[in-house]
């Protein structure tokens, strides 16, 4: 279950890094928008890049994010989710459309007109725990 506190964070529209795994053990980090369907983070991706690759491989990942306020010690709040991710295909164009509206302003037209066409790749994590500074830190 994904606690208020971090659907609020969410829904304020921070990037997000998402962190993957490549064939080597290596981090591979992108920064993404991120959204929450029922109970999992999304996040659209027109190209079938390196991230949709490591996920379909290996599930493993991690969501860092900036929160928006300061702790009692004056440390910036920060989000990491630790879950695991799988990959659907089609409908990232929606997705994307849906995040745009948070990211970049209610009526910016998002993605642009030639990859609208385009099924695209949705990543879609499950939570497992939550860490960081802030109050999902307890969660």
């Amino acid at each position: 279950m994904i606690p208020e506190s971090v659907r609020a964070l969410i829904s304020s529209g921070p990037l997000a890094h998402l962190t993957t795994l490549n064939r080597d053990g290596s981090p591979q980090v992108s920064v993404v928008w991120v959204g929450i369907e029922n109970d999992e983070f999304v996040c659209g991706h027109m190209p079938e890049a390196q991230k949709v690759r490591n996920i379909r491989r290996d599930g493993r990942v991690a969501l860092s994010l900036l929160g928006r306020g300061r702790n009692a010690m004056g440390l910036d709040e920060y989000l990491v989710v630790y879950g695991q991710a799988r990959i659907t295909e089609g409908g990232a164009a929606a997705l994307l459309q849906q995040l745009a509206r948070v990211y970049l302003g209610p009526d910016v037209p998002f993605p642009p007109e030639p990859f609208r066409s385009w099924p695209g790749f949705i990543t879609r994590i499950r939570p497992e725990r939550f860490a960081g500074v802030g109050p999902w830190s307890a969660a």
